[in-house]
């Protein structure tokens, strides 16, 4: 018998399974479209504040976070687990591990998104960032991915490839340290069916939440992306990686790093300085293995440019890692705090968050979808020429969405910043500084439109490649077993070794990303002159409680961040900056991201405070008093009643999680409760001259406003003695 043939005789015959990659691959594309179409609503809510007719499950806050889930967790999500499960397969070569299991983990995530779908409109919201589903969806999201990673993990250990190319070191990362932040983040103690609270309060779930928040888009929206980079540019391009060195680099360093910048959400807040210096610091230092990973993909490419300009799948593919190193760039430099201090709660943030989801993981997927497609069903893409045009119109729309929000965010700054000669505000209306920026909201929703009509141009293409190909389930493929004895080279690279254990691998990775959050979050959350205390600052009142908890509901700290950094623009038009002793009852925190209105956080202070009948008339219609304002109306709320059933069971959590009510408060609560409303109602009444009776105290609006009149009381020595 010779060689060859003796060789052949000791491969072993299996079958990929492109089912699974097939039904990652629909619910990507079905997803993306669903998700873009949201955002592009929630942009013409921008402008159109009245789109919608005060309809509640369509108002601005509540589908606000349903696009930001849709577009991560539906759209990448999907995606990401599209790649992961075609590339795996291929890298180790072995079928996955279990059919049964990859079912049960596509059904199920499947089950989560519609659940966010159906919930987030309804007003189930915990109120944090990336992180707003309630606790039973983020059990079974628990549950689902713990059913991905031993799916994945089994296959790798059962593979025939002994050392692991290095996207599966980024798929590695990714299960283990979103797993970790997931459930570290999700926390909370429930109250009933869709209703919790968060174990942490104020700057401790602040603290939390950005390390989970920042490290959610490094985790979820970048590690396993990079992964299909290493995999899928080579592929398209028929060409080695790069570096492999310059893989190693990047892939270590890129996971110990992240995992502390957390903090640099939250400078020139009350959070102690020495966290915020420390998200900084190493937010500085992320550019260097970004970049690195940014030239090794770019790199890859090197000598194949002509076909990059003749290929729209790497046309896709090289915007996306472009797009990746800007967005990589510009973070770190948003994390200076000079720079942080003009683009912090402007539009600039959210221009720099969209060119990194629209470009890296929007472009990258739809490079992926267009190269992946074909092959699982045995045919050419439809139209190049299509896809060409997909490429372009969505640069176009990546183009116009991002860079009138980028002069939109400097000119709010500086309008914010702005003073006179004699040392007053230039602009002390608020509302100044919105209807200037108008203009650049419209040109966003324009970008966005552009980029929804190229996914739809992509979704026709690749259903005609669909029907003009043959769909091969089970793809054949043939490969040696693994040989279960190993002789060392003698030369061999050291990473080599790590390569072929991966649970070696799993614990190194495991490790790097607990080092980060443990020195931040323990001396936060242990050392108590962390977080001064303000002896003024009372727990809030059950109707206080209840207003809080619908102003979450509503989603209105998306617009309105409380939270005023000590810079003398802010506290001139809002009064003293804000200690972190204010927030210590505060579950969840609520000093938001983003200022499309005023900060709260003294809204009931004398300084700011308003009347309740204009609190009423506001939510009613804010264009009744301010008729240039884009805020949504909240006809509902002046409608519906309070859950006032609740309210013993929400007092009780609340003692749980450590607020000093008294023993048995809560029997009483709903009584404190009426008697502080009907005051309320009463007020208006009197206020708007009509008769006794005519405004309910029992109705959610009385409730909102009663949180609204609380806020910044305490902190300024107004509240409670």
């Amino acid at each position: 018998m010779t060689t060859t043939s003796a060789s052949r005789s000791q491969l072993e015959t299996f079958y990929y399974d492109n089912s699974i990659v097939r039904m990652f691959a629909y619910a990507t594309s079905f997803w993306g479209l669903a998700g873009f179409l949201v955002g592009l609503t929630i942009a013409f809510q921008m402008v159109l504040p009245e789109l919608f007719g005060g309809i509640d499950f369509l108002s601005f806050g509540r589908i606000r976070p349903l696009h930001t889930n849709a577009a991560i967790f539906a759209f990448v999500g999907n995606g990401i687990f599209m790649g992961v499960y075609y590339s795996l397969q291929r890298l180790v070569k072995a079928r996955m591990y279990s059919d049964a299991l990859s079912k049960l983990h596509f059904w199920g995530w499947q089950a989560i998104i519609v659940s966010a779908l159906i919930s987030l409109p309804m007003g189930f919201s915990t109120g944090k960032e990336y992180a707003e589903l309630e606790w039973p969806i983020d059990i079974a999201i628990t549950l689902v991915w713990v059913i991905f990673g031993l799916n994945m993990f089994m296959t790798i250990f059962n593979r025939r490839e002994r050392h692991l190319y290095v996207a599966i070191w980024f798929y590695i990362a990714t299960w283990v340290t979103v797993a970790v932040l997931h459930i570290v983040n999700s926390i909370e103690l429930p109250v009933e069916f869709m209703k919790s609270y968060p174990v942490y309060a104020g700057v401790q779930d602040a603290l939390v939440q950005w390390w989970y928040g920042h490290n959610a888009v490094a985790f979820f929206l970048t590690t396993p992306y990079l992964g299909l980079m290493y995999y899928f540019i080579p592929k398209a391009a028929n060409r080695p990686v790069y570096s492999y060195r310059l893989s190693i680099i990047h892939f270590w360093a890129l996971i110990f790093i992240y995992i502390w910048a957390g903090p640099h959400h939250l400078l020139y807040t009350s959070l102690p300085d020495w966290a915020q210096s420390l998200g900084t610091v190493f937010s500085i230092m992320l550019i260097a293995p970004s970049w690195g990973g940014m030239l090794n993909g770019l790199l890859t490419l090197r000598g194949a440019w002509d076909r990059v300009a003749n290929d729209p799948t790497l046309k896709f593919m090289v915007v996306a890692v472009t797009a990746y190193g800007m967005s990589t760039l510009e973070g770190p430099l948003l994390s200076i705090k000079g720079v942080n201090a003009v683009s912090h709660f402007t539009d600039w943030t959210i221009a720099h968050v969209h060119v990194g989801t629209l470009g890296w993981n929007g472009f990258l997927t739809f490079g992926v979808l267009y190269w992946l497609i074909p092959r699982i069903f045995s045919t050419k893409l439809y139209s190049e020429k299509l896809a060409n045009s997909h490429f372009w119109i969505g640069t176009l729309g990546i183009i116009v969405y991002a860079v009138p929000l980028y002069i939109a965010g400097i000119d709010q700054s500086l309008m914010w910043k702005e003073f006179t000669e004699a040392g007053n505000l230039q602009y002390k209306n608020f509302l100044e500084t919105v209807v200037q920026i108008l203009p650049m909201y419209w040109m966003r929703a324009i970008g966005g439109t552009l980029y929804v009509i190229g996914a739809f141009m992509m979704i026709y293409n690749l259903v005609k490649t669909v029907r003009g190909g043959s769909f091969l389930p089970n793809e054949k493929a043939e490969a040696p077993a693994l040989v279960k004895t190993y002789s060392k080279p003698k030369n061999e690279y050291w990473h080599r070794i790590i390569e072929r254990k991966p649970f070696q691998m799993l614990g190194f990775a495991t490790i790097l990303i607990l080092i980060g959050g443990i020195v931040e979050m323990v001396p936060t959350f242990l050392i108590d002159s962390n977080i001064p205390k303000l002896e003024q600052v009372q727990p809030y009142t059950p109707l206080e409680l209840e207003g809080r908890d619908l102003y979450v509901r509503e989603g209105c700290n998306t617009c309105h961040s409380q939270m005023i950094r000590p810079f003398r623009s802010e506290t001139q038009r809002y009064g003293p900056y804000s200690k972190s002793g204010e927030f210590v009852y505060d579950h969840p925190f609520l000093w938001g991201s983003k200022r499309t209105g005023p900060d709260l956080s003294r809204e009931g202070t004398a300084k700011l405070r308003k009347s309740d009948s204009w609190h009423y008339q506001h939510l009613l219609d804010p264009r009744i008093d301010v008729p240039a304002s884009i805020m949504p109306a909240y006809p509902w709320v002046v409608k519906s009643p309070m859950d006032t059933a609740s309210i013993p069971a929400r007092i009780r959590a609340m003692q749980a999680l450590g607020v000093p009510y008294d023993d048995g408060y809560d029997q009483i609560a709903i009584a404190d409760l009426m008697e502080q409303a009907r005051g309320i109602a009463q007020n208006i009444e009197k206020e708007l001259n009509l008769e006794s009776g005519t405004i309910r105290p029992n109705t959610e609006v009385i409730a909102i406003i009663a949180y609204l009149q609380r806020l910044g009381v305490d902190g300024v020595g107004e509240g409670k003695k």
